[in-house]
């Protein structure tokens, strides 16, 4: 009878222990990464508004914090409000300048921090669902229907905010915007590390598929684009980076309605097509296509 050779045997398990290890290593570093990304980066400037009437105040948040936010008022008749949302990890004085273009026609304008950022009340893991809640917080303080205007992360928010309030929305605007989650976060963790990206990048992406109960994709920009009906304008780098041309294209798409507009500013990258020469001569004319002036 021949006798089972188990010399190879300790190896063997030896090599599962390690095996095991480097799993359990992994899972708990992913874990704690997908958490670590929803608090960084927390990158705030500091540009307060120097025109008009400005009203600085806190208004109430949906969990019981509060918002720090920005009203400012035209010396003139106002033609309507407008509400600006910032992207991730910024505060409401990076939407200041895009605010002044719109204030130099007329406007009042409307600008918050999202909870967790700038001097509004602390939130943990803030996502687009959490963004859009502030922005509803906004609209129902501002209690009437504005303009809204949302940039990267605030436009993921944005789309969400006005899906759900569609009578309280005028106009759309989604600036460095997205059609889906999943892509979008993997672009933006390769665009920060080619190498986190693809070694830790898909398995956060799955963490928060869990954690979230698959919201992330059910709340996809491409996804609620369907429930949208007034008209939107798309505003895209075309040398953005983080989330590249491609995406606002799919996301344009997305829309089941004709009254949709997209402004590619030409060498731009996420944050810059508002500081291109065609952007306000653009944004203009489609507020003057579609925007039936109070009175």
């Amino acid at each position: 009878m021949d006798v089972p050779d188990t010399t190879l045997l300790p190896y063997v398990m030896n090599l599962l222990y390690i095996l095991t290890g480097v799993a359990l290593i992994y899972v708990t570093a992913t874990l704690f990464l997908t958490w670590l990304v929803q608090q960084i980066p927390r990158n705030p400037v500091t540009d307060p508004p120097r025109w008009g009437t400005v009203t600085d105040i806190r208004i109430p948040a949906i969990d019981g914090g509060y918002l720090e936010v920005w009203r400012i008022d035209p010396k003139g008749p106002s033609r309507g409000i407008v509400v600006f949302a910032h992207g991730w990890g910024r505060n409401r004085d990076r939407m200041v300048k895009r605010a002044k273009i719109f204030a130099r026609w007329g406007f009042t304008t409307v600008i918050h921090s999202a909870r967790g950022h700038g001097n509004s009340s602390s939130r943990q893991c803030m996502n687009a669902v959490r963004f859009a809640q502030d922005i509803e917080s906004v609209i129902q303080w501002v209690n009437e229907p504005v303009l809204l205007y949302g940039h990267s992360a605030g436009s993921a928010g944005a789309i969400i905010a006005a899906a759900r309030h569609p009578s309280m929305v005028r106009l759309l605007f989604l600036e460095a915007s997205y059609a889906h989650t999943k892509e979008a976060l993997l672009s933006l963790y390769r665009w920060f590390s080619p190498v986190f990206g693809k070694l830790f990048g898909p398995a956060i992406v799955q963490w928060m598929r869990i954690l979230y109960r698959g919201a992330t994709e059910a709340y996809s920009p491409a996804r609620v684009a369907r429930r949208i009906r007034m008209p939107v304008m798309l505003i895209h780098g075309e040398k953005d980076h983080r989330f590249p041309l491609s995406f606002a294209m799919t996301l344009k798409h997305s829309f089941v309605h004709e009254k949709v507009a997209c402004y590619i500013a030409k060498n731009a990258g996420h944050s810059d097509a508002s500081k291109t020469k065609e952007y306000g001569p653009t944004v203009k004319s489609f507020i003057n296509r579609y925007l039936v002036d109070k009175g």
